[in-house]
């Protein structure tokens, strides 16, 4: 599931970080250029005037009968985060609270409906 920035630099597709005039480039694989950064992520930084596109990902769900963000994967397991708007309606449905108005949870994959990928930019 993808949630973040994403940029299109010759070509390819990464995960990204843009910043002030460059942008930063994501891999999970050795490229050249790129810099080992941690296990399995590679970087590297180019100027913002050379990415062909960046766009802003969220992939939006229903749990519960809810309307949630997905905002990480791990094992058969979703972390989702409530766009209801309702705190009340929040707690009702044993949500973590994970700030102001913020509640989150772990969801199964298998309870999860409408997944789809909104993209922005």
């Amino acid at each position: 599931m993808r949630d973040g920035y994403y940029a299109v630099w010759q070509g390819e597709e990464f995960a990204c970080a843009p910043g002030e005039g460059d942008v930063r480039l994501y891999s999970a694989d050795p490229r050249i250029g790129f810099t080992a950064a941690a296990p399995g992520r590679f970087v590297r930084v180019v100027p913002a005037h050379e990415v062909d596109q960046l766009k802003y990902v969220v992939t939006r769900c229903v749990w519960r009968d809810e309307p949630f963000l997905i905002i990480g994967e791990h094992d058969g397991w979703l972390r989702v985060e409530y766009t209801g708007g309702s705190a009340p309606a929040a707690e009702a449905l044993g949500l973590e609270y994970f700030d102001r108005g913020v509640y989150q949870a772990w969801a199964p994959v298998t309870e999860v409906g409408q997944v789809r990928e909104e993209v922005y930019g």
